[in-house]
């Protein structure tokens, strides 16, 4: 069965390698275009030891079309005569005129459960929602985008501790193993699966930078897994506005909600430190209070909350607001 892998980023890496350790007639790799240093962080995409990488120290050949779709991509994938298309946060959508050049089409390794969490940054939307669980999806690709037939599933919980970097990272490992059993299956015969139920369908669009807009109408459970689920980026971020003195922009990296109190104040609003300084505390939506344990000010680098406190001059009125997405 002649493989052409389709992948960019650490999500991808686990499959690609599964694919090559256990002697698949991988004949290329597609990946996006290189990106400049500068351009590198803005994106969801982790990179581990580069997709890029690995397919050269295998000797695959290597195409970074920055179209796939155009008639060079498409003249590209005839040439290679490939028998399956294995998919894995491509980062490209791939049009009717190419998911029909492989003989037994395309699968996707896609991370969540379908069909809930169709798009670009399933992970993210995961952790922002305070799911309890997701997994990977295995489906048969079509031109809807994530709608294709389910071959195969795994389930597992959330971590409340969790990035969306964490669970991205052992979400690419458990997807490799599946991925890996289900081209096993179709080497011996077709394989249908089951329909998703579109009822279902919920979006998990690109993030953009002003998604980590802090929202502190949320409560404080809602706000900690906004934190987490915009990390490694955009990275969440707030405005502390100072008494007769400017703004400045924050991004905190680490918050939990407080469990034993609550507080009356207008969410944004910060509490007046403790005596030991050790994290800083914000009013949140419900009443609830966020517990800020890590931060890094606008040009400065990253810091505990208590680091951050000690030497800043607290006025009652400072205050975090929402400055909207």
């Amino acid at each position: 069965m002649r493989i052409v892998m389709m992948g960019t980023g650490i999500f991808s890496e686990p499959t690609f390698e599964s694919l090559l350790l256990n002697k698949k007639d991988v004949v290329a790799l597609f990946t996006q275009p290189d990106r400049a240093i500068g351009e590198e962080k803005a994106s969801t995409r982790q990179v581990g030891k580069g997709m890029k990488n690995i397919a050269l120290q295998h000797h695959i050949p290597v195409f970074q079309p920055f179209k796939i779709n155009s008639d060079e991509g498409l003249a590209i994938l005839r040439d290679l005569r490939p028998d399956l298309f294995v998919v894995a946060a491509y980062g490209q959508i791939l049009s009717p005129d190419v998911l029909v050049v492989p003989t037994l089409g395309g699968i996707n390794v896609h991370a969540s459960l379908l069909p809930k969490y169709r798009g670009a940054a399933p992970v993210q939307w995961a952790i922002a929602n305070c799911e309890k669980e997701t997994g990977v999806s295995i489906i048969q690709m079509t031109p809807t985008l994530d709608g294709g037939n389910i071959l195969a599933t795994v389930v597992t919980p959330v971590s409340p501790e969790e990035t969306a970097g964490d669970l991205e990272a052992r979400l690419s490992i458990m997807g490799a193993t599946i991925a890996l059993e289900i081209i096993n299956k179709m080497e011996t015969g077709p394989i249908q699966g089951l329909p998703q139920d579109i009822s279902l369908a919920t979006k998990a669009p690109k993030l953009r930078k002003e998604h980590g807009n802090i929202n502190w109408e949320l409560n404080a459970l809602q706000i900690s897994a906004h934190i987490r689920a915009m990390q490694p980026w955009p990275t969440a971020f707030t405005l502390w506005q100072r008494t007769e003195q400017p703004p400045v922009r924050i991004m905190i990296l680490k918050a939990t909600p407080e469990l034993e109190a609550t507080t009356s104040l207008p969410p944004g609003s910060i509490l007046e430190p403790s005596k030991d300084l050790n994290m800083m505390q914000v009013a949140a939506g419900n009443r609830t209070i966020l517990n800020v344990l890590e931060v890094q000010p606008a040009g400065k680098r990253k810091m505990a909350a208590a680091e951050f406190l000690r030497g800043r001059h607290w006025f009652s009125g400072d205050s975090l607001p929402w400055l909207g997405v």
